[in-house]
């Protein structure tokens, strides 16, 4: 069997997923120099096991289920439920009505109030917000039930709202001092 028709196959097909795994490794990492190792670990699976890839399936989903999976082995702690903390409970005690994100938001204080959410709500919201994946997608990636899936995303929108919502406090406050 001749290696180079697979090797151009594997650059051609999973290569141009490398700039997404990266930034989604960073993000759920939060160290760079980790997050890279993950991804070196991640391509080395996929190209160990690219002969039960199927063409003409979801590369992109396929390469995000290995990344899950080698985080999920460097993180044990990565999808196990935990019991809230009283910073979460406190948070969701105060959640108000739900309000759009305001436009002094600025992309620092989103990346912020994100790298704040618990690691497990954080995996999910990435998929299937930034990423783009069906909850049905997000749940095969993660090995987690579709219903989990819809929890989390639930959840950590909350938060997110909730501390986006006192930021945007903070700016109208300022703002208003300030004419």
């Amino acid at each position: 069997m001749n290696s180079v028709p697979i090797t151009e196959d594997f650059e051609s097909v999973a290569l141009p997923h490398l700039g997404y795994l990266l930034r989604i490794a960073r993000r759920a990492i939060g160290n760079v120099a980790e997050a890279e190792d993950v991804v070196q670990e991640t391509f080395l699976q996929a190209w160990k096991s690219f002969h039960r890839f199927q063409p003409g399936t979801n590369c992109r989903a396929w390469l995000f289920k290995i990344l899950f999976h080698v985080l999920s082995h460097h993180q044990r702690r990565w999808f196990r439920m935990r019991q809230p903390t009283p910073h979460d409970e406190e948070m969701m005690k105060r959640r108000v009505a739900e309000q759009p994100a305001p436009e002094q938001l600025r992309d620092e204080d989103v990346l912020a109030a994100f790298a704040k959410l618990p690691k497990h709500y954080r995996g999910v919201v990435l998929l299937a917000y930034v990423q783009g994946f069906s909850y049905k997608e997000v749940a095969e990636i993660a090995g987690i039930p579709i219903g989990t899936v819809m929890s989390r995303l639930s959840r950590g929108k909350q938060l997110l709202r909730i501390d986006l919502a006192g930021l945007a406090a903070r700016y109208r406050r300022r703002r208003t001092r300030t004419l």
